[in-house]
């Protein structure tokens, strides 16, 4: 049998690629956390069940009017559903990524903002407190020692003798969450960042996935607007906006991925990891500074390493970086990227990324640019 010339090969990748991303729906799970007896998290008579509930239902109320999403649910109704099983669903679906919907709280009252994580192990001790936290629902299910293999909810770091598959799906995960906390900066709310711990719920899902704590029912003024209708729908359209974005990215784009209201609408190329941004009532204006954005010569596609985005600049010396050097930046309205080296091979873009990550930057991740665009990973590597 003769072998097929690489120019063909190529093309037929190419074009199967394209008829995956037309006939094949993209496939989100939302979770909705707690449920049934298993309240959550319970402040000045804001239920983190509930809360969650309502903007579950609200994110895939958004979703399920664009054809090319299929949305399934772990619940939708106040039921228990063990942690376990609510990563079987997802896995059962076959699901693109999984996105698990929580209220923050915390002793201190002042204490506000959202965050979302991906699954890792942490050293961080409010990482391990809010996973801590999260996982002892596990001691509300029936025979839970044998059935989490001998897990400990008080003590999550039981979870790194587990049999792991976090580490495929990393990078995708951050890309998401970071998607997830621009849009939350968007609408005015403060980002904790991106972060990492050992959730039980995502780590027995087979694919991306991350955990939202959308806000804190423990703040009296925060948990008043998370219990509000308007304040649930708010949440849910920037969540919502976040899965498109991400759809778009590494699926293609789809002609009903446009056909959503103003406030749904998704801007492209907002990643960031570890920002916090505190809105102001009046924000003096900040004049732009003389940053270009990196060009890439030729048409052949280029690979960088994105360390991290801060609404601070940086000067570019290793000092800065942990040591790192080649580090160039860009500028998107208002928040600053930072990358590391610069390669056209793909492996080598992975070396870096290995080394970025040993040099302390856990969240960081390849992307890639093309005719001095940025463009996905997935588009670069059709070349």
């Amino acid at each position: 049998m003769k072998k097929l010339p690489l120019i063909a090969a190529t093309i037929l990748v190419v074009i199967s690629n394209t008829v995956y991303s037309q006939t094949q729906k993209f496939k989100v799970t939302l979770d909705a956390g707690h449920g049934g007896h298993d309240y959550g998290a319970v402040y000045h008579g804001h239920i983190e069940k509930n809360i969650a509930l309502a903007v579950v239902l609200k994110v895939g109320k958004i979703l399920e009017k664009n054809s090319s999403i299929e949305v399934n649910y772990t619940r939708k109704t106040d039921v228990f559903i063990d942690l376990i099983e609510r990563a079987n669903i997802a896995n059962r679906a076959d699901a693109n990524i999984f996105v698990s919907i929580h209220c923050n709280a915390n002793k201190n009252n002042a204490a506000d903002g959202s965050e979302t994580y991906v699954m890792g192990m942490s050293k961080n001790a409010s990482n391990l407190e809010a996973a801590k936290r999260e996982n002892e629902v596990v001691t509300l299910e029936k025979d839970y020692k044998q059935k989490y293999e001998g897990f400990d909810p008080k003590s999550p770091e039981t979870m790194i003798g587990l049999t792991m598959m976090g580490e495929e799906y990393l990078n995708n995960s951050i890309a998401l969450a970071g998607k997830i906390q621009e849009q939350f900066i968007d609408i005015g709310r403060k980002s904790r960042g991106v972060k990492q711990a050992p959730y039980m719920v995502l780590h027995k899902a087979y694919m991306p996935r991350v955990l939202i704590e959308m806000g804190f029912i423990s703040n009296p003024t925060e948990g008043e607007r998370l219990d509000t209708d308007a304040g649930q729908q708010e949440i849910a359209e920037s969540i919502a906006n976040a899965i498109i974005g991400y759809k778009k990215e590494n699926f293609g784009i789809n002609s009903s991925d446009s056909n959503l209201k103003p406030s749904q609408k998704v801007t492209t190329e907002k990643i960031v990891d570890s920002v916090q941004k505190k809105p102001t009532p009046k924000a003096p204006e900040v004049k732009k500074p003389e940053v270009k954005p990196e060009v890439i010569g030729s048409s052949e596609a280029s690979f960088k390493v994105q360390l991290s985005a801060s609404g601070k600049k940086i000067d570019l010396i290793p000092s800065n970086f942990n040591g790192l050097s080649t580090i160039s930046v860009t500028y998107d309205g208002s928040i600053y990227k930072y990358l590391y080296g610069e390669t056209t091979n793909y492996q080598e873009a992975k070396r870096l990324l290995l080394e970025a990550k040993s040099k302390g930057y856990s969240t960081a991740f390849v992307i890639a640019f093309k005719n001095g665009k940025k463009v996905s990973v997935q588009e670069a590597l059709k070349q």
